[in-house]
């Protein structure tokens, strides 16, 4: 373990229960030299306003598929049958290397297949305060109609009963609580025993002397 090793972290959430908003308004807080969204590579067209490297890498399938069988993905999946969705191991592995916190947007199947690789990965889930609140912010989008908006409700709690799953559990009830909750986890982890002996071995060798 060396003394800048960044964390790996994964926040899951459904549909609605602000995992974006809390994501976003975190980086904008923090400097790019501490924390990071990790930026996945997608087989689909870019859509208006979306930039290459900023919000996804674009590729095509066949370069996807080659990247799938060179071990290039930490995760990936096939969406809707058609698109493809990654996240790059390589690129995260650097940041990590150069002591930034990367963090990954991804539902709870991703998870699964991040921790069968990575042991030290971090997970945290972003719950709603109730289902009326969530159901109250979908429609507040103004994005969806009825039916869709119910399809998603269902959804989330499907998606909501794997929370047992997570090593943090955030209620999104107020933002600001919600976001100085997740600083605060990152905080934890690095202050734990295990870093900080590495960070300060200097110093505790001394004190110890």
């Amino acid at each position: 373990m060396t003394a800048n090793l960044g964390n790996l972290y994964i926040v899951s959430a459904p549909s609605g229960a602000g995992k974006s908003s809390l994501i976003n308004a975190l980086l904008a807080d923090l400097p790019r030299t501490q924390v990071q969204l990790s930026i996945s590579h997608t087989t689909r067209l870019p859509r208006p306003g979306e930039k290459e490297g900023e919000h996804y890498y674009f590729t095509d399938h066949a370069n996807f598929e080659a990247l799938i069988e060179q071990g290039h993905f930490l995760e990936w999946a096939k969406v809707f049958g058609d698109n493809y969705y990654g996240t790059s191991l390589p690129m995260i592995e650097q940041s990590l290397a150069q002591g930034i916190d990367v963090f990954l947007d991804i539902d709870w199947q991703g998870t699964r297949q991040i921790r069968e690789k990575l042991a030290n990965v971090k997970t945290i889930f972003i719950l709603p305060p109730s289902k009326a609140e969530l159901e109250r912010r979908l429609i507040g989008r103004g994005q969806d109609s009825a039916e869709v908006i119910a399809g998603r409700m269902a959804e989330a709690v499907s998606e909501m009963s794997h929370y047992d799953e997570f090593d943090y559990v955030i209620v999104n009830d107020d933002f600001q609580t919600a976001l100085s909750d997740l600083k605060s986890i990152l905080t934890a982890e690095r202050l734990k025993k295990d870093r900080q002996a590495v960070c300060y071995q200097h110093l505790i060798a001394t004190l110890l002397s």
